[in-house]
């Protein structure tokens, strides 16, 4: 696949970006702010919360871990656009990872603002996040690495990955459900939600066709691609729901796409058709494995794959993300009737 580089709206924050550095708080366009909110050890380094200006105050898209330090610098970002976090009207997220939704709950606390969820995430959060019923999710996480092959010497290791960040995050109803298609209730603002499953269930975009803008949150980025994985709270077949979900954000017409991460960009289209590549090439190489290694496990194919590092220098964390991105890419195939799979202790993977 030839490579392509999208245009960014703002050299400073590619820079930034590039550099490892935070971005400065910015006013994008009249009415619309950037403010960086700091990710604690993790390579993103921050998310990019957008404060919409209202009539009485100010919604923001997305929110950050809850940490002092995110808190601290979304209230130090806001301060930047001349309000206070008891401001904060509406917190609309657009999916329920750490990152995006952890400092909601603590927003509503101070401000009284209302959240948004999308449905199919505001199911996800008691198994989630609620300490009574973690360790179910956390035993069906096992069962499914057990299911791709993964080593018992890891198994247990990998199996509980994702521990260390639940207390990044303060539990939190919605208290309003945002279908596709939905109108937000925000004065000065024609902001219509865009259901975009595969990252998570309830990914949810926002599209302002006035202002001619997208907040794509982790669907679509500037130079990564976000993780779709099969995992216990997942679609079963994640990646045609991200896959469609491109399509549908492909149409819009807008100047500036503005991402949860990295930095803003301008080629929409260009860039779906870019990442809807990438995913059409790593299909083709399973394919290769399969071939290759017939009977091979999901395990065995995700160690066998190009990655963006070294397979012995990847994190266990990251390492269970590649075996659950690689299984949403085999049930594809599967659906797709390009690979068949024998069921057992674990599965086994076979060409057509």
């Amino acid at each position: 696949m030839s490579k392509f580089v999208v245009t960014a709206a703002n050299e400073a924050q590619r820079a930034a970006w590039l550099g490892g550095t935070l971005p400065e708080v910015e006013r994008v366009r009249p009415g619309l702010w950037s403010i960086p909110v700091p990710i604690p050890i993790n390579p993103l380094r921050y998310v990019l919360v957008y404060a919409l200006e209202l009539p009485d105050g100010v919604a923001i898209v997305d929110a950050g871990w809850n940490t002092d330090e995110a808190y601290d610098a979304l209230v130090a970002g806001l301060a930047v656009a001349g309000y206070a976090i008891t401001d904060v009207k509406a917190v609309l997220v657009t999916h329920i990872h750490p990152d995006h939704y952890g400092l909601a709950g603590r927003v509503r606390e101070v401000s009284g603002a209302w959240i948004a969820l999308h449905p199919a995430d505001a199911r996800l959060l008691r198994d989630r996040y609620d300490d009574d019923y973690v360790e179910t999710l956390v035993q069906q996480e096992r069962a499914l690495l057990v299911r791709s092959g993964v080593p018992q010497t890891v198994l247990d290791t990998l199996a509980g990955a994702s521990m260390m960040i639940r207390h990044m995050v303060t539990m939190a109803k919605p208290d309003r459900l945002v279908e596709d298609g939905d109108r937000l209730d925000l004065g000065g603002w024609d902001l219509r939600a865009v259901w975009t499953p595969g990252h998570s269930p309830g990914h949810l975009c926002f599209v302002s066709e006035s202002r001619r803008v997208l907040f794509s949150g982790d669907h679509v980025l500037a130079k990564i691609t976000p993780m779709v994985a099969v995992h216990p709270q997942s679609a079963p077949n994640p990646l045609a729901d991200y896959l469609e979900a491109l399509v549908a954000v492909r149409k819009f017409e807008v100047d500036e796409v503005l991402p949860a991460h990295e930095y803003r960009f301008k080629e929409l289209a260009e860039r779906v058709d870019h990442v809807i590549g990438h995913h059409e090439d790593r299909l083709e190489e399973i394919v290769g494995v399969a071939a290759a290694h017939d009977g091979v496990t999901c395990w065995d194919i995700a160690t066998r794959l190009t990655w963006s590092r070294p397979w012995e220098t990847i994190q266990p964390f990251m390492r269970r993300a590649a075996n659950n991105e690689t299984l949403a890419h085999l049930v594809w195939l599967e659906a797709k009737g390009r690979l068949r799979r024998t069921r057992g202790e674990a599965d086994r993977w076979h060409s057509m």
